[in-house]
């Protein structure tokens, strides 16, 4: 990278920079003779100077060709002007100087817009210039950053860059400019303030600097410590477990408190040299008034510098301050920015980056890869030079599955890194049909390989996102775009274009059916479903798919079939003798199961202020509680629960299973409780203030009789609450439609899961087995009538999370290995993938996968799998045994496993 950021934007931005300056130039005469219309007014319009007596008249805007007197001998007058008696004269005067100060507002608004522009458009040039880098880094060199303080560089350090850059070049020209013009003007009338005004802002330009110079040194120091705490809060949360296991949080909120204090100590002194350079400034900027006023009106009253004159020179000299200011201003950003600059791109220029080339999509012959995989002396040494891999040979073909076993610090885990180009040999090539590995580009080892190991991360989204991400390569099928979309999309991409970001598509279609083997949509949700299936990760996307939803616009047979699935659920549960163990819902019944907000909403809330903990701020809602007289009653049941919260769990620490079986009141709230239990004790519930009994009122909406068994809930209330559910229900379809999702037993309700939508109710408390029973049942249903495909489609859709933290391990792992076998790789690489997982899912998993592609068309059924244990390496065609970093034995399994062999030394310890 350019570390010269002066040379970094002038080389992407000089075409737009000498636009801005052309600007500049054009303002400066526009400037000038706004300076010198306030001499104008005072001397002509105000005193009256050139008029001698009423009626007398004076020129305005008469002009004469520019140095014609020099040329010629005399002036030449191209334009007469106006003949303007004296009070004309001043307003004619005044008017022009409004219409200067508006035609330099015009151009200082178009330069600041301009520059503006020009600063965002290089800001997002270098912030995708950076990430770039990121995407061309080798694995070694990323594993010695931290995210937490990479993503601080490319957000913060360099935001201050983006207001720079348009002031590079621009401001000291426009600044300059100005206060040279300011300079000259002052000058002009009067040659020693000129000289006085010139001193002073030289001290200024050269004192102001100096001092400066360490409050920069201060800021680096202050980037490098917060970058640093950065890091360090990354650190805490990925360690917490640690933390907490130890009980090490004293240790680290003193070593946080360390760190914060070295940067409140900079950030002081920062702060304390920047105002003193401050005050110095501001002293300097008002000493020159001074002696304009002192010295000037000496002259003014000597005769030797007219009024006029000396109101120009302190109206001038206003005007010049600000410039210079700014100019120092811009001297410690330019220094300030150029550290910032040179700081980042230090981080950004390891030792090792791939080649641009290498990663060009279009690098790709579309052949698949053939022949026999070979590694030819491959050595790695790690990071203190010491060989973790040394002198390995080995030639294998394409098509045959290959497991690689070894002990620790056996180098085993290296061999498919290198392989599949995350890491490069130190000694050696590895080669594929001939083909050396480090000169493949990505587009090749990317869509010809698979790659899974040990620990694999998950990208926020969904579970089909993540599966299909081998297969986004670039857009293959650009979106349908109305009129205006193709005009967005066209400023869009042309704005792209000027910051050099990239002109892909992302709302374009990229899935390559093609690599898939896939025609349409159809078949590739087929292909995902069995490649879930074959990584035994079937019955948890089923799981997922059941307790999430669809639309049932976009998929209505799906919707038709959860209705025909609900009456048969019904139909069998009545023939099975399981009735008892669901409490359906009925609009004119008060369902025991359910809790009193799905009660009284009978349906499932589209908007959160409809949700159980929202009802009590619901003004709708409670309005109509209160025609029905209901809130006393709530307000009674609300302290009932609070009392006997209050009471129950006073004494048990947070965390206690209690507090989710009576899920209330958490252990944070309940000293809140406790104190207003105690208020309504001495007082009443009505006399309660408004805040208490809003909380009070929040409680009912969550208690489940059946559940809670505190006997709130009797007959007479259960058919008060009932006969609200058509009030409540009324009112939302007038005032808010579409808030809540009501409960009807011939339609299908689009917010609840699908397990809701089928079972119509709830399960009933207190009986045993009734859920495993229940999906049983459900699962029966749904097989029968031909909807398990479209559960598990539902599944695809499951957010995994950050880094798949709502997955388990395992799951985690499983849809790793899934999304390495879906784009049917030419080799498959595998890389200790399955070492969380316990050993019959492990077994399972590994026969699974050979099996699936022993039956791949030919060429494209390689494995090459690094086991955790040397006993599942009799299921492969060779086995590869690695010993302190070289190889110790190859061939098949019955053949090295005899007594006294490294293969027989390992299956022994298994």
């Amino acid at each position: 990278m350019e570390p010269n950021l002066f040379k970094y934007i002038w080389r992407h931005s000089r075409r737009e920079q000498a636009a801005i300056l052309l600007l500049v130039v054009l303002s400066l005469p526009f400037y000038f003779v706004s300076l010198s219309v306030p001499k104008e007014i005072v001397n002509t319009g105000i005193v009256g100077q050139g008029y001698d007596g009423p009626g007398d008249t004076q020129s305005f805007l008469a002009f004469d060709l520019p140095l014609s007197e020099t040329l010629f001998g005399e002036p030449i007058r191209v334009f007469e002007g106006f003949q303007l008696e004296q009070e004309p004269m001043l307003l004619a005067l005044s008017f022009t100087f409004l219409g200067l100060v508006i035609v330099n507002g015009l151009f200082k608004f178009q330069i600041n817009t301009a520059k503006g522009r020009l600063g965002e458009r290089m800001l997002r040039r270098l912030r995708f210039e950076l990430a770039d880098r990121l995407l061309r880094f080798r694995i070694i060199s990323l594993r010695r950053m931290k995210g937490a303080e990479v993503a601080t560089m490319v957000k913060d350090e360099v935001e201050p860059l983006g207001g720079f850059i348009g002031d590079a070049f621009v401001t000291p020209a426009f600044l300059g400019g100005q206060a040279l013009t300011a300079m000259a003007f002052i000058i002009v009338q009067s040659v020693w303030l000129g000289l006085i005004a010139g001193a002073i802002v030289l001290v200024q330009a050269l004192l102001i600097p100096k001092l400066r110079k360490r409050i920069l040194a201060l800021g680096r120091e202050r980037q490098l410590t917060s970058r640093a705490l950065a890091g360090r809060i990354s650190e805490l949360l990925e360690g917490a477990t640690e933390v907490h296991a130890n009980d090490a949080t004293h240790w680290e909120r003193a070593e946080i408190s360390s760190r914060l204090g070295r940067i409140f100590g900079i950030r002081f002194e920062i702060f304390r040299r920047k105002f003193f350079v401050k005050f110095l400034n501001n002293f300097l900027s008002q000493l020159t008034p001074f002696i304009f006023y002192a010295l000037g009106g000496i002259l003014a009253l000597r005769g030797s510098l007219d009024i006029g004159a000396l109101v120009a020179v302190i109206a001038a000299y206003k005007d010049l301050p600000g410039p210079v200011r700014d100019l120092i201003n811009w001297e410690q950003q330019r220094n300030d920015v150029q550290i910032k600059y040179e700081q980042v791109i230090e981080q950004f220029q390891p030792g090792e980056i791939i080649d641009p080339e290498m990663q060009d999509p279009e690098a790709d012959d579309g052949s698949h890869l053939t022949g026999e995989l070979a590694f030819s002396s491959v050595g790695l040494a790690d990071e203190s030079d010491n060989n973790v891999v040394e002198g390995v040979t080995l030639k294998l073909p394409l098509d045959s599955a290959t497991a690689v076993v070894g002990g620790n610090a056996s180098g085993k885990e290296y061999l498919p890194q290198m392989l599949i180009g995350l890491i490069s040999a130190s000694a050696g090539t590895i080669a594929i049909g001939g083909r050396d590995v480090a000169k493949l580009p990505e587009a090749i080892l990317g869509r010809r390989l698979g790659y899974a190991e040990n620990g694999a991360y998950l990208f926020p989204g969904t579970v089909r996102e993540n599966l299909l991400y081998g297969v986004k390569h670039q857009p293959l099928r650009e979106p349908e775009y109305d009129e205006d979309g193709k005009r967005e999309w066209e400023a869009y991409r042309a704005e792209a274009r000027r910051s050099a970001n990239s002109l892909y598509n992302i709302d374009a279609d990229w899935v390559d059916y093609g690599a898939l083997g896939v025609g349409n949509e159809e078949e590739l949700r087929r292909h995902l479903l069995k490649t879930v299936s074959l990584v035994g990760f079937e019955d948890d996307v089923y799981r997922y798919g059941l307790y999430g939803s669809i639309d049932p616009e976009e998929r209505p047979h799906v919707a038709e079939g959860v209705l025909k699935a609900r009456e048969a659920l019904a139909k069998r549960l009545q023939e099975e003798g399981f009735n008892e163990l669901v409490a359906r819902f009925d609009r004119e019944t008060y369902n025991m199961n359910a809790t009193l907000a799905e009660n009284l909403l009978f349906g499932t809330p589209r908007k959160p202020d409809y949700t159980a903990e929202s009802l009590a701020d619901n003004a709708l809602v409670m309005g109509i509680l209160e025609d029905k007289k209901l809130v006393p009653k709530l307000l009674e049941m609300g302290q009932k629960i609070a009392e006997f919260t209050v009471e129950i769990f006073a004494d048990l620490p947070p965390g206690h299973p209690f507090f989710e079986q009576f899920s209330f009141i958490s252990a944070d709230d309940l000293p809140d409780y406790e104190a207003i239990v105690g208020r309504a004790e001495k007082t009443s519930v009505e006399q309660l203030n408004a805040e208490d009994r809003r909380q009070l009122l929040g409680l009912p909406f969550r208690y489940v009789e059946a559940r809670h068994r505190l006997d709130l809930i009797d007959d007479g209330f259960a058919a008060q609450v009932v006969e609200a559910r058509q009030a409540v229900a009324d009112t939302i379809d007038e005032k808010d439609p579409g808030a809540v999702a009501f409960y009807h037993l011939e339609s299908y309700n689009a917010v609840a899961s699908l397990l809701d939508n089928v079972l119509f109710g709830r399960l009933v408390y207190g009986r045993a087995e009734a859920q495993e029973t229940i999906e049983r049942l459900i699962g029966e249903v749904l097989s029968e009538l031909g909807l398990r495909d479209a559960v598990l489609t539902a599944g695809l859709d499951y957010e995994v999370g950050i880094g798949g933290k709502r997955l388990t391990a395992t799951q985690r792992q499983k849809t790793a290995l899934a999304r390495a076998l879906v784009k049917r790789p030419d080799l498959l690489v595998i890389n200790e993938a399955t070492s969380v997982m316990d050993g019959a899912t492990r077994t399972a998993v590994v026969e699974s996968i050979l099996k699936a592609r022993e039956e791949e068309e030919e060429g494209r059924r390689g494995i090459f799998w690094t086991l955790e244990r040397a006993s599942l390496a009799q299921r492969f065609d060779q086995v590869v045994v690695m010993k302190n970093g070289r190889v110790a034995e190859v061939g098949g399994f019955d053949e090295l496993n005899r007594e006294g062999s490294a293969l027989a030394e390992l299956l022994s310890s298994d």
